[in-house]
């Protein structure tokens, strides 16, 4: 029965889908005749919608609903969803206040709490190994998407005047070359939670979990354990309290999102999203699926634990905005504490499967729309130095785009034609995302498979 009502509901949601996409047509195609009627049509199917996530009461529902009408008042009333903006930036706000304290008190009740030391670097070394594979697998399927595709050929679109200025924003923000080895380390935790450099905060909470398992007397030791878990039973608590603001937020930011963009723009580079998205769901079911089935990770049970972190990841756009909701998942999925605290936020750093595949996809595309013929050495080589260059740049707002453009300009090519890209750099954000947040819940499931640790219970973890 629950199975039928699950399936109930997704049909409801697609018919829904076509019956909006139909009204749009129709009301495009007639032209002259008044929309009103189309407009409340799309509104009850809407408000039914909304009805069923009422009863379901699920999360994931209410964001999906949300999202749909977001995209509704985005078109119809631009003016007023510019306005809806800030619902996202509040809840994004919320969720980067939670993050360090949940990473810290996670970690260190994982592994202070189990005091292993050599599993530490073990869980580090099989991380950074899986997630450079992965990553090399997302970047070659990027590639051979647009090869296939040329979605670039031909193209002639000149970048709006909106998108120029967004494009020069970004490029200042533009540092000056860092070591990407020294930058992991923190100097001061307190700037890093301040910057939200997860990394550095997941650096952090290693070593002094380590310290604090090395402490040998046990009535301090205990202090600190007992405070990081009440910590962090008052930080998923806390989340919860945040998650109810999640609908809103995703609507004020598709809404607002739809209201800045538009969709005449989308009409002209429609070949490049549906080659992104058409790649990520191949990367999905030709990379990440076998490997869930080669480690033997329950299907139906992990897509449910996921659901909710990657539909929040889909709709803000936003890693960020799913990595607590990911933790607290994956935990009750099955994944100790310990591991799903150093890998999904690691994970966020060197794990990014969605943008480095867009990363391939988009250089390639420029080129292309620039009449430059890349050879298949050029674009291994192109491969290798985004291999390098999208690892230790996630802390920059609008990071892709940075790395995209210096791709571009390493290619000889002008890197002001990448920002015809940024009229429809959210949509294809909101991809790439899901699928960043989705490879790092795998993660977590595959290492602690690998640890012999998934399903297994804190309490016989402590025993071991």
């Amino acid at each position: 029965m629950k199975i039928f009502k699950s399936y109930f509901t997704i049909f409801w949601f697609v018919l829904a889908f076509v019956h909006i996409g139909l009204f749009f047509f129709i009301e495009g195609a007639l032209g002259q005749m008044d929309p009103t009627p189309f407009r409340i049509i799309r509104y009850l199917l809407m408000a039914f919608l909304f009805l069923i996530a009422f009863k379901r009461k699920k999360l994931s529902l209410w964001i999906f609903s949300a999202m749909i009408l977001g995209v509704e008042v985005g078109m119809d009333f631009p003016e007023f969803s510019m306005e809806m903006e800030r619902f996202g930036k509040i809840f994004l706000r919320l969720i980067k206040s939670l993050v360090a304290p949940l990473i810290f008190a996670t970690l260190v009740i994982g592994i202070a709490g189990h005091s292993n030391l050599k599993q530490v670097g073990r869980i580090g070394l099989k991380s950074i190994l899986y997630f450079e594979i992965v990553t090399t697998l997302a970047l070659f399927i990027g590639l051979l998407a647009i090869n296939v595709s040329q979605a670039g050929v031909g193209v002639e679109v000149e970048a709006r005047q909106q998108d120029k200025a967004k494009s020069k924003e970004l490029m200042a923000q533009k540092a000056e070359a860092k070591d990407h080895l020294v930058e992991i380390f923190p100097e001061n935790i307190a700037k890093s939670i301040a910057e939200n450099q997860v990394l550095q905060v997941v650096v952090f909470s290693v070593i002094f979990a380590i310290g604090l398992g090395m402490v040998k007397n046990q009535h301090h030791k205990k202090t600190m354990l007992d405070f990081s878990e009440s910590l962090a039973e008052v930080m998923f608590k806390f989340t919860d309290i945040v998650m109810y603001v999640a609908p809103l937020a995703v609507f004020g930011a598709l809404a607002s999102t739809v209201a800045k963009s538009g969709v005449d723009v989308l009409i002209s580079l429609m070949k490049l999203v549906g080659t992104l998205y058409l790649a990520l769901l191949v990367f999905i079911f030709a990379v990440l699926l076998p490997i869930a089935l080669a480690a033997k990770i329950p299907i139906k049970k992990f897509l449910k634990a996921v659901t909710e972190p990657v539909t929040l990841a889909f709709a803000t756009a936003s890693s960020e905005a799913a990595l607590p909701k990911a933790l607290e998942n994956m935990e009750q999925f099955g994944v100790p504490k310990k591991i799903a605290g150093f890998v999904i936020p690691t994970g966020y750093s060197f794990n990014l499967d969605g943008t480095t595949l867009y990363l391939s996809l988009a250089s390639v595309f420029v080129a292309q729309m620039c009449g430059v013929n890349l050879s298949i050495t050029e674009q291994i080589t192109m491969c290798l130095v985004l291999m390098l260059t999208s690892k230790g740049v996630a802390g920059v707002r609008g990071a892709s785009f940075v790395i995209l453009a210096s791709t571009v300009a390493s290619l000889g090519l002008d890197p002001e034609r990448a920002s015809v890209i940024l009229a429809v750099d959210a949509l294809m954000d909101m991809g790439r995302t899901s699928v960043n947040v989705l490879g790092n819940c795998l993660a977590s499931a595959v290492i602690a498979r690998s640890e012999n640790e998934l399903f297994k219970t804190e309490k016989d973890l402590f025993i071991d």
